[in-house]
């Protein structure tokens, strides 16, 4: 058991490193160029190079990434709550909410710039708008699968139906919000850089711009790494708080 826990945590490490070590013999074997695929040696060496700038550019991006975040678990905590503890609500709201989840929100930016301007506006608000969706349905999901026989137990004992939700909904709803965050997260990061990109003259997005308009692709690569592991450390970030507030719903896997 101890023997299979180790080999968990250290998995995705050995992958990691098997991954690099092939890349970079792949480049070297076949001499690929620099400009079109830049080697792991490449990226580390333009890394350490600008590491100041890289530093300057993701601190932005990941705190503009956390605002739009936060508001989208505000949003979608509350949205998930309304449309998963009214049948009427899940009815009316919940196919318009998918359509509009299903909308390229990059076709977003350019009417964001139009409102807010080029800035942190955009950013926050396009990080906003595509991590609130998987928050909200798992809320929902969580308060609207509560089983029919368990609420009719707690109302013969008498409770109401509020005490139903706040007192057995959404701890029970925990496990599908944590699982959300860690969904949402990577989205969030995902639609800052998108609109860095495009409506910014800060951030990862934007320096992946000017990376690949000078031909520094190294440099580009090494943005988007940064981007990747502040991705994974919020990620992991989340596992742990999971862990450690909903360990109730995870008896199978602490038993192995």
């Amino acid at each position: 058991m101890i023997r299979n826990r180790q080999l968990e945590r250290w998995s995705p490490w050995v992958l990691l490193f098997s991954v690099v070590v092939l890349w970079q013999i792949v480049c070297s074997a076949f001499d690929v160029s620099e400009f079109i695929f830049p080697s792991p040696a490449r990226i580390a060496s333009q890394f350490m190079e600008f590491k100041g700038i890289i530093a300057a550019h993701a601190w932005r991006t990941y705190w503009v990434t956390m605002a739009g975040f936060g508001i989208a678990i505000a949003v979608g905590v509350l949205l998930g709550f309304v449309i998963g503890s009214s049948r009427l609500a899940y009815a009316a709201v919940y196919p318009l909410m998918t359509g509009f989840n299903a909308l390229p929100k990059a076709a977003f930016v350019p009417i964001l710039v139009v409102w807010f301007g080029i800035g942190v506006g955009p950013a926050i608000l396009t990080a906003f708008l595509i991590s609130f969706f998987p928050i909200m349905v798992n809320i929902a999901t969580g308060l609207a699968t509560l089983e029919p026989e368990l609420e009719d137990v707690l109302r013969v004992l008498g409770a109401k139906r509020w005490d139903v939700l706040m007192k057995v909904g959404l701890p029970r709803s925990m496990p599908y919000f944590f699982g959300s965050l860690k969904v949402a997260i990577t989205l969030a990061f995902v639609g800052t850089t998108v609109s860095e990109m495009t409506a910014a003259n800060e951030g990862i997005g934007y320096l992946l711009i000017s990376a690949g308009s000078a031909m520094q692709m190294g440099l580009a690569f090494a943005g988007l790494l940064v981007v990747g592991a502040m991705a994974m450390a919020m990620y992991e970030l989340f596992s742990v708080i999971e862990k450690r507030t909903t360990g109730w719903a995870h008896r199978g896997s602490q038993g192995e």
